[in-house]
């Protein structure tokens, strides 16, 4: 899905997904944008592997994005599924916007429902959970119509002080934000949360 990042329980050994972006001599920091486009990619990743019980293998494949100057290189970085889980439980949340277009639904299918898809589910406006659950790929997202704004995690506690960052304060501020229990993936209590070992939160970007 294009509006967020969830993980689930897969019997795959390993997921690979676009994680490590190397910035070209003309690019420095790390944008807001890049990690939009970041969790675009792996959003796709997810999608297609799941999240994997064993140690995951977060790899980059030969590819560029001019609209950012920056190029990725293919590397593998071995990352245990809990500590994957630690940074998921970081950036993920409980509420995420999806389709304005949804309005108001009863969700009791009613066959002639304007909000049902095809598949027979709903085009829902947006979705709660008990436990942490979505990556917003947002920074903001507002539904005038139905008079909701939502700001992502994310880009309020990394991008504190402007709208890029540096390796070292992109790493700083996961390690700084509250952890909570995500749904999916091994499970990582609240007081097992902390990031010890950065090698992780490394890999997302460098």
């Amino acid at each position: 899905d294009n509006n967020f990042i969830s993980l689930s329980h897969s019997t795959h050994s390993a997921a690979t997904f676009p994680s490590k972006f190397v910035p070209s001599p003309q690019f420095c920091q790390y944008s807001s944008e890049t990690m939009r486009s970041f969790l675009l990619l792996s959003s796709l990743a997810y999608c297609a592997t799941g999240f994997a019980p064993e140690a995951l293998r977060l790899s980059s494949s030969s590819s560029s994005r001019t609209a950012t100057a920056l190029s990725s290189t293919a590397s593998d970085v071995a990352v245990e599924p809990k500590e994957a889980v630690k940074l998921f439980g970081r950036l993920a949340e409980k509420y995420i916007m999806l389709d304005e277009s949804g309005g108001m639904c009863c969700y009791s299918a009613c066959k002639d429902c304007e909000f049902r898809l095809p598949d027979g589910g709903y085009k829902m406006a947006d979705q709660s959970a008990s436990r942490p659950k979505w990556i917003p790929v947002y920074e903001v997202r507002s539904f005038e119509a139905l008079d909701k704004e939502h700001k992502s995690k994310w880009s309020s506690e990394i991008f504190t002080n402007g709208p890029a960052v540096t390796k070292e304060e992109f790493v700083a501020a996961m390690i700084e934000m509250q952890y909570a229990p995500p749904l999916g993936g091994p499970f990582v209590g609240a007081t097992a949360g902390q990031i010890e070992d950065t090698t992780a939160a490394e890999a997302l970007l460098t």
